[in-house]
C-alpha cells in the first residue's frame, strides 16, 4: 500500500510503500476512501521535534477486524480517529473510534462531519446555549468553524457571526446561515452572549471584550493566550476550555449521542459539511499548504 511519511521537522512529505497492517485486538482495517487533513496534524509536521505517524480523520470501508471487535464486520463502512498512520491506503482504527456512516452520505461527508463537527457541538454544548441569544464564531470558515456557526443556530441562535481572518471569506460564511461576517481587525459590533474560539492568542483578548455581562466564551484551540481576572469579574463573564479527547476518553456515551444528533442533523439537511478540495495521497504536501495559510472554505480532504 501507499502512504504519507515525512523523516524531518518540517518534512517534506513523500509517498512510500508499506506492508498494510494486521488488525490487533479490537482494531479494524479500514480501507481508506477519504481522510482528514487538520491544523493540529499540519502542526505536527513543522513543531514536533521527532516525526510521527500522520493520523487523524478516515473514512472507508473495513476488510478486517482483530479480536474482540463489536458491532463492526467486513463491509461495513465507517469513520473515526486514527492514531497510527491514517495518510495511507489502508489504516488500523480502534472499533470504540468508530462511527457507521448511513446509507445517503459518502465518505467525504463523514470525514468532513464527524469529527470536526464534534468538537464544534462539543464546544458549543460547553458554552450553555439559550434559544434567542447571540453567537459568535472564530475561524468561521474553518472545518470546525464552518459547522459551528450551522449549529448554533440548531441549538436556538437567534444571532451569528462568523469572524474569519480574510474578508474574501465573508461571503462564504454567510452562505452558512449567519446573519454577518467579520475579519478579525473589525469593530466586533454589538456585544454577543457567547463566543466559540478557535483561534486564541493575540484574539483571545478581544474575543473576550465581545461577551456582554454574563457571557461565555469556549475555547478549544491550542492557540494559547491568556484573559485577565478583572476583565471577567467585571462583566461576570466566563471562559471555558474543551478538548474532544477528554469525552472520548472518559465520556463514551456522550460521545456517541453526539455523533447521532451529528447525522440527524446532516439527515433533515440542517447541517452540511462543505469540501474545500479533494487532494490525492501524493498532493499531501499542497492539502498541508492550504490548512497552514487559512485558504481553506470548508475541509480539506485526502481521497487515497
Amino acid at each position: 500500500m501507499r502512504r504519507v511519511r515525512y523523516t524531518s521537522r518540517r518534512g517534506p512529505l513523500f509517498l512510500e510503500d508499506a506492508p498494510v497492517p494486521e488488525p490487533g485486538p479490537g482494531e479494524l482495517l479500514v480501507r481508506c476512501a477519504a481522510v482528514g487533513v487538520t491544523l493540529p496534524v499540519v502542526r505536527k509536521v513543522t513543531e514536533a521535534v521527532e516525526p510521527v505517524p500522520l493520523g487523524g480523520e478516515v473514512a472507508g470501508e473495513v476488510v478486517a477486524a482483530g479480536g474482540g471487535v463489536s458491532g463492526f464486520r467486513p463491509g461495513d463502512r465507517v469513520t473515526g480517529l486514527c492514531f497510527g498512520h491514517g495518510y495511507a491506503d489502508f489504516a488500523l482504527l480502534h472499533h470504540s473510534m468508530a462511527s457507521p456512516i448511513p446509507d445517503g452520505a459518502e465518505a467525504v461527508d463523514a470525514v468532513a462531519l464527524v469529527r470536526s463537527g464534534l468538537v464544534a457541538l462539543g464546544a458549543l454544548t460547553a458554552a450553555r446555549p439559550r434559544p434567542g441569544e447571540t453567537a459568535l464564531v472564530t475561524a468561521a470558515a474553518s472545518g470546525v468553524g464552518h459547522l459551528a456557526v450551522q449549529l448554533a443556530r440548531t441549538r436556538g441562535a437567534a444571532r451569528v457571526v462568523g469572524a474569519v481572518s480574510d474578508r474574501a471569506k465573508a461571503d462564504f460564511v454567510r452562505s452558512l446561515g449567519a446573519d454577518d461576517a467579520m475579519v478579525y481587525d473589525d469593530d466586533w459590533g454589538d456585544p454577543v452572549d457567547y463566543v466559540l474560539d478557535a483561534v486564541g492568542g493575540e484574539l483571545l483578548t478581544p474575543a473576550v471584550d465581545a461577551l456582554a455581562a454574563g457571557g461565555r466564551l469556549v475555547a478549544y484551540s491550542s492557540g494559547g493566550g491568556s484573559v485577565r481576572a478583572y476583565d471577567l469579574m467585571a462583566g461576570a463573564r466566563t471562559v471555558t476550555g474543551f478538548q474532544m479527547a477528554r469525552v472520548a476518553r472518559e465520556e463514551p456515551e456522550l460521545y456517541e449521542k453526539w455523533r447521532r444528533e451529528l447525522w440527524d442533523r446532516f439527515a433533515e439537511g440542517s447541517v452540511r459539511p462543505v469540501v474545500h478540495g479533494r487532494f490525492g495521497l501524493s498532493e499531501a504536501a499542497g492539502a498541508h499548504e492550504v490548512i497552514a495559510s487559512r485558504r481553506n472554505l470548508g475541509k480539506v480532504v485526502l481521497v487515497p
